[in-house]
């Protein structure tokens, strides 16, 4: 029986993998587990090992016996896209319910009811979605056949890449039949995390772990002076990177910056990133697999699970917080290839990149509490925001932990609610989880520091018992890439070139209807859209400004001509008047800078907007904002008296636009005091 079993398994792993593939000792071990023996098992192996080759099979071989079919737990799109066209190799028809098909949601459920899907894959957001778990959820853990939890390091607190979505796969689980064989795979676990991955699938979990070397690749560091010179190297280096690959940026705009720039100096690439449209990202990965781009310059957005067997070089501008993160996305690489480049390029911004996504943690128990007290009534999470000072992203990441928690309830309408159940702050695990994060960052600094083999550093941050020296990286070798570049005027050009576009807000947050502020901003009250010098804080023209916020002064010369030529190179008709933004930190900075653009131009300054009763102070939300600069920011006399003598728009002068609200505040009441437009300027853009 199992003799015949195996020899299934070889014939469908041909037809997935080709005529000479064979099913490797630990294939077969997890797949007798699940098939035979209906075990749950943790699949620990390298990238391009073969881990989606033993769900697809075992998939093949259950729904023979007359299983239900397989749910596949999968965190991103571009994974999902992949995994399709896989199963289809194997004979596998398979199906997805996500967040980005939503029409076609109600047709597969019908096929799975029907038995004409084998596999069904859905993002850990849908555990999460309040219809999906009580209309669809119960019946695929009453019917499924096998359930699959791809990239399962998301589910542990220790795992790089940890979602509070992952949670709800314990309530899943709970919910299964004793006999419903279940898989979990990852790359990236080293042995805390594999630990607790394991312990959360249940007691007698299998465990499979093996070593995690990549043959194919070659790990190298490049160390430049300045983001200029980490650009040009890029620029000059592209074309010898073997095939075509992948080019991490930290940020969105570093990765659409770093595009535009290469695109610039002849090279075929396309920006991936979290803002990128879905089908601009589609055609992107379609591009990239079929080798008719040279790269895509993306962030995080492409990671996980996205599968190109030859892909030939991923470069990093900048270092992720994570030496296990950094493995998974290098894992991209070599798959299918002899030998691929993996070059790491660090910036001296990194670490305060690091420090900005840090923020976005779980928040203190001084506004967890205020949010439990908060919903004692039910409301949505606009109507939150307007009683809690948190980012929208932080909110929703803070309600799905108590949701899984069971401190809160989501209810129909997108309301949530207190449940009143017994909960409290586990200050301990996340200060150890921040702990954690800090060492994390430590190790980074310490693998672009080491003479040691690169990659049997990243193999025992993984916990990896076989680590050894590699013999290939540019320690092993001793062979450097060289970091010296022909020239770096252009990307000094690109990265200072100046003008980032502010759009204008045009509704106001929900929940101010008591301030007279609600529904749309009538166009005769809002801002014209406006410009910044630079796109962000961390480069360029930002790295710059960075500076100038530190102590305030007047406006330095070099900074001032950039602004100028920006307006200049802008195309707006001529402003009329001047105004800076009221401030309490660098008065003197904004001051000085409305000051002498108006004398540049030849038109007056009107002064400086004031603050009624102290600064604002800093708010992490819209409504928060927008309440805190509405019952503060005013408009003086002198220049209230001054704007209906104006005779074009008035030209707002900020430091750094995060929100916009601020400008879009400060743009209604300049509007109402008889200013015929208002164009905001920012010295740079947050984030």
């Amino acid at each position: 029986m199992t003799d015949d079993l195996r020899d299934r398994a070889e014939a469908l792993l041909r037809d997935l993998a080709g005529p000479d593939a064979r099913l490797r000792p630990d294939q077969w071990t997890a797949i007798e587990a699940l098939v035979v023996h209906h075990r749950r098992a943790l699949v620990v192996q390298r990238t391009g090992w073969g881990k989606s080759a033993v769900y697809f099979l075992a998939t093949a071989l259950l729904r023979s016996e007359g299983a239900g079919p397989t749910v596949i737990i999968s965190p991103l799109l571009a994974l999902m896209r992949n995994q399709i066209e896989a199963a289809a190799k194997a004979g596998v028809h398979a199906a997805t319910i996500n967040s980005a098909n939503v029409d076609d949601w109600e047709r597969v459920s019908e096929d799975v009811r029907t038995g004409s899907v084998d596999v069904l894959l859905v993002s850990p957001e849908r555990l999460n979605n309040l219809e999906f778990r009580e209309a669809v959820l119960p019946g695929l853990a009453r019917t499924a056949g096998m359930i699959v939890i791809d990239e399962a390091h998301c589910v542990s607190d220790w795992g790089h890449d940890f979602r509070p979505d992952y949670r709800r796969i314990r309530d899943l689980l709970a919910g299964l039949r004793p006999d419903i064989p279940v898989l979990a795979t990852t790359a990236t676990a080293n042995a805390r995390v594999t630990h607790d991955v394991a312990e959360q699938l249940g007691e007698g979990t299998l465990v499979l772990r093996g070593p995690l070397d990549r043959e194919s690749l070659r790990l190298s560091v490049v160390r430049t002076p300045d983001a200029p010179t980490r650009l040009s190297w890029l620029a000059e280096r592209l074309r010898e990177l073997p095939g075509s690959g992948i080019v991490y940026s930290l940020t969105v705009a570093g990765a659409e910056q770093t595009a535009e720039y290469l695109r610039e100096q002849g090279h075929e690439v396309r920006a991936y990133t979290g803002k990128t449209d879905p089908d601009e990202r589609l055609a992107a990965e379609r591009e990239l697999l079929n080798n008719e781009v040279k790269a895509l310059v993306a962030t995080s957005a492409l990671g996980m699970g996205f599968d190109k067997p030859d892909l030939g070089f991923v470069a990093h501008l900048g270092a992720p917080s994570s030496p296990v993160a950094y493995y998974q996305q290098v894992g991209r690489a070599g798959r299918g290839v002899e030998r691929a480049e993996v070059v790491l390029l660090p910036g001296r911004e990194d670490a305060d990149i690091w420090a900005y996504f840090d923020s976005m943690a779980f928040p203190p128990e001084r506004l967890v509490t205020e949010a439990l007290r908060a919903l004692a009534e039910p409301m949505t999470i606009p109507m939150l925001e307007t009683r809690l000072d948190l980012s929208r992203s932080r909110l929703e990441m803070m309600l799905k932990v108590l949701d899984v928690e069971g401190a809160v309830r989501r209810l129909p309408k997108g309301r949530w609610e207190a449940t009143g159940e017994p909960w409290s702050y586990d200050a301990d695990r996340y200060g150890r989880i921040a702990g954690e994060r800090k060492a994390e960052q430590e190790a980074m600094r310490a693998y672009i520091d080491t003479d040691e083999c690169r990659m049997a550093y990243l193999r025992g941050q993984l916990d990896d018992p076989e680590a050894a020296p590699c013999g290939r990286c540019d320690n092993c070798t001793g062979t450097r890439m060289d970091a010296s570049v022909a020239s770096t005027e252009a990307a000094r050009e690109r990265l200072y070139r100046p003008g980032a576009e502010l759009a204008p807000r045009r509704m106001w947050p929900s929940g101010l209807a008591g301030l007279g502020l609600s529904g749309k901003i009538k166009p005769e009250l809002q801002a014209a859209e406006g410009r910044a010098l630079a796109p962000n804080l961390y480069v360029g023209w930002g790295q710059r400004v960075r500076a100038l916020l530190e102590a305030d002064g007047p406006v330095p010369d070099d900074v001032l001509a950039a602004v100028l030529g920006l307006l200049r190179d802008w195309g707006i008709a001529r402003p009329g008047a001047v105004v800076s933004m009221a401030s309490s930190g660098r008065p003197e900075l904004l001051s000085s800078l409305g000051s002498r653009i108006a004398e540049v131009a030849s038109i007056p300054y009107l002064g400086a907007l004031a603050y009624r009763a102290g600064s604002p102070g800093r708010q992490f939300n819209s409504a928060k904002r927008v309440a805190a600069v509405w019952n503060t920011l005013d408009v003086p006399a002198e220049v209230a008296a001054a704007l209906p003598e104006v005779a074009g728009d008035v030209l707002l002068i900020d430091d750094v636009a995060d929100t916009r609200w601020t400008m879009t505040v400060a743009a209604r009441l300049l509007r109402e005091a008889g200013a015929p437009g208002v164009v905001p300027l920012a010295l740079a853009v947050e984030g």
